[in-house]
């Protein structure tokens, strides 16, 4: 269902600063740490003498020690020692390939030998000093594809998003999709529409005019296995829409990285960065603030939704014009699915 040979973000650094943290990634349990020196560990979370959850245990320098008879693993997945015991013949746990990088901590719950850190997604803002970065994570029970759908077609911010981010305009302007191998992308641009609330705020954010029509674009990138990176601003009208000098818009990339949990869960790391302003915080924490809430109101109706599609598995969904960027990210997600099962049937044969 989903790829696993691909780097997902399983936390941020700030989660594991003290102590070992256990999240579940592609249905693989996975204990998080930092050894002596700080960097970051992805091991399996099961202690090899009696299977307890090495995430309820604590590190001491370096060493993950276990919660429930003190073992102690090395970060190669090797147990180290156990107090009274021998350990030579212990079995080695599983470890993982992770990468500390852009302000997350990424992980591959796939192949080991085919993690190639080069390979994680850019992300030109990251550790910039001209752009501002705050985002937050949700835990929310549905299948990652619903939120991948949710992302590529932004329609139903005319519904969901109404008090914050939506207008009858965007129903009103056909979209444009695009495929370049495995990368989707679709687009949308409203000129002369007046702002919503959220843009107000972030026009004001700027020194500008929030009370005067305006260019707005959405332009969603979907990149495997489930990141979607969405350029989103106004500029007022007439002044170049998207290609708008930068004193006359507000404009961002919202950041939307989906890991599965499970098949019918996910963790969903969400934020904006932005050019103008970067070192107003509290600019940021107010841009936070608007769009906690605004991905807050997606909760209900993908798990609803989820719940749904669990009840009626057999019922045949439609596929609009606006669920075209949804449509093909699912087939991408597909091919490279195919693709993972039938090398790791190649190898069993």
């Amino acid at each position: 269902m989903f790829p696993k040979n691909a780097w997902y973000v399983a936390c941020t650094p700030a989660e594991i600063d003290d102590k070992p943290l256990g999240r579940k990634v592609c249905n693989e349990a996975i204990v998080f740490y930092r050894d002596a020196d700080g960097a970051a560990v992805a091991l399996e979370d099961f202690c090899p003498h009696r299977g307890a959850p090495l995430s309820l245990g604590r590190v001491i320098e370096g060493k993950l020690v276990c919660g429930y008879h003190g073992l102690e693993m090395g970060c190669d997945g090797r147990t180290v020692a156990m107090p009274g015991q021998r350990v030579r013949g212990f079995p080695a746990i599983r470890a993982y390939p992770v990468v500390e990088r852009h302000g997350f901590v990424w992980v591959w719950p796939g192949e080991a030998a085919l993690a190639d850190p080069a390979t994680i997604h850019a992300c030109d803002w990251a550790d910039n000093p001209d752009w501002a970065y705050g985002g937050g994570l949700f835990h929310i029970h549905c299948d990652y594809r619903l939120m991948i759908d949710n992302l590529m077609d932004l329609s139903h911010e005319t519904y969901v998003h109404a008090t914050s981010i939506g207008q009858k305009e965007i129903d009103e302007t056909p979209t444009t999709t695009r495929t370049d191998g495995d990368a989707v992308t679709t687009s949308r641009f409203m000129d002369g529409v007046m702002p919503p609330p959220f843009w107000r705020l972030a026009l004001r954010g700027n020194h500008l005019p929030d009370d005067q029509p305006v260019d707005r674009w959405q332009i969603c990138h979907f990149s495997p296995p489930s990141h979607v990176l969405i350029e989103v601003g106004v500029a007022l009208a007439g002044q170049g829409g998207y290609h708008a000098a930068p004193e006359v818009k507000a404009s961002s990339i919202v950041v939307d990285f989906i890991t599965p949990e499970t098949e019918t869960s996910i963790w969903y790391f969400w934020g904006m960065a932005r050019n103008f302003n970067p070192r107003d915080k509290a600019l940021t924490a107010s841009i936070r603030e608007g769009q906690g809430r605004i991905f807050s109101e997606d909760l209900e109706m993908l798990e609803r939704q989820q719940r749904n599609l669990r009840a009626w598995p057999d019922r045949t969904l439609l596929k609009l014009n606006i669920d075209a960027g949804g449509v093909q990210a699912r087939k991408v997600l597909d091919r490279l699915v195919a693709q993972e099962r039938a090398g790791a049937a190649a190898l069993q044969g």
